[in-house]
């Protein structure tokens, strides 16, 4: 067994990618403070071929350094949009059809092993590092999922929960992009 090297992973180049069919996801970020975590959110949004990312509220855009340091290009290949404020993002969201999922443990949160995407297009949302989902986002949501977990912190990093969420919903979908 040997590493496979750049060369022979065969990835699709930054136009290539733009122009590829993507998931019907497109991911919300909810007031995410940490640039570290909006760049590793661009890289799992490129590595799922999920739709868009939509940064809403105080979530830093590109061009920036720090999120460049981390998306590592994917700012460049994922599309995104900025919301200054994120119920008009969800409002918008649903307009066009969308279901929207939030990414937060509520009273009626799924446990996320028994969720499966709907049929139409599905907007995840992320929430802020300390705060969560805010709640009047959270009143447009039409279900919240959580990842079970067993130890005594009661949350993940925010953008490892995306990692989790977006591998679950998408891995079933992705041999149809290739």
């Amino acid at each position: 067994m040997r590493k496979l090297r750049l060369q022979e992973l065969n990835r699709l180049s930054t136009e290539a990618f733009q122009a590829a069919s993507k998931l019907p996801i497109v991911v919300v970020l909810d007031n995410i403070r940490s640039m570290h975590n909006v760049g590793s959110f661009f890289r799992t949004a490129d590595a799922f071929r999920c739709e868009k990312l939509l940064l809403c509220g105080i979530t830093a855009t590109p061009p920036h350094r720090d999120i460049t340091k981390t998306a590592l290009g994917a700012d460049r290949s994922v599309s995104w949009e900025y919301y200054a404020d994120t119920t008009a993002a969800m409002k918008a969201l649903k307009e066009q059809g969308y279901t929207l999922i939030g990414v937060e443990q509520t009273t009626g949160s799924l446990s996320l092993q028994e969720f499966s995407l709907p049929e139409n297009p599905t907007a995840i949302i992320f929430g802020n590092e300390i705060d969560g989902i805010q709640s009047e986002v959270l009143e447009l949501c039409n279900a919240c999922v959580e990842i079970p977990q067993a130890g005594t912190k009661h949350s993940l990093n925010v953008s490892v929960a995306a990692g989790i969420v977006l591998w679950h919903v998408c891995a079933p979908q992705l041999s149809s992009l290739r």
